[in-house]
């Protein structure tokens, strides 16, 4: 195994990782909103605490699970051209549009959302609402907490990437015809 594929594969199980448990959160988040709603129209109340959860963990499940949709191939692709390619082909996609786009946007992110993230930390920022759950700053923690582990499920992508470029240009490339030594051609001779 390449230690590119190696290093690959080590953030591929953060992110499948990461992927279970948003599994378990999206259950979480049906249940509360059940409860949310079993509430209101059987029994004519309410819970401002668990509305605010629903959004919090709806808000982890979506910023936390673009990696482990990257990972997967569960992301929204619009591949006209891209179905149609060879592995080859596809392997330059994936590692250009990993370095040009993807990377790049992940640092504008980080770079963008760090200070409204830390000005949320810095008030310990909680909820609006009358009766509703504290801590808005983690919630907003996971917008660069989101692109930095998209970033790595991009360096995982990039890794693939790369080995498969790596290896068809293995592939590909001539192999040297073996010199015949005067006793090899004698073998054939006399074959």
């Amino acid at each position: 195994m390449s230690p590119l594929l190696g290093c690959a594969r080590g953030l591929d199980r953060l992110a499948t990782g990461t992927g279970r448990l948003l599994g378990w959160f999206t259950l979480a988040m049906v249940l509360l909103q059940s409860a949310v709603v079993l509430l209101r129209y059987a029994f004519n109340g309410g819970s401002v605490a668990l509305q605010d959860s629903v959004v919090y963990l709806h808000g982890a499940a979506f910023m936390l699970g673009l990696a482990y949709a990257l990972q997967t191939d569960a992301h929204v692709r619009v591949d006209v051209f891209y179905r149609r390619m060879g592995k080859r082909a596809r392997a330059w996609v994936d590692a250009v549009g990993t370095l040009v786009l993807l990377l790049p946007l992940c640092a504008f992110i980080v770079g963008g959302s760090w200070q409204f993230a830390a000005a949320s930390w810095a008030v310990l920022e909680s909820s609006s609402s009358a009766g509703g759950l504290p801590g808005v700053f983690l919630l907003k923690s996971l917008i660069p907490l989101s692109a930095f582990t998209l970033a790595l499920a991009g360096i995982a992508q990039f890794c693939r990437a790369l080995a498969r470029l790596m290896a068809s240009e293995s592939d590909t490339a001539p192999t040297p015809t073996p010199r015949k030594t005067p006793a090899d051609t004698a073998e054939e001779a006399g074959a």
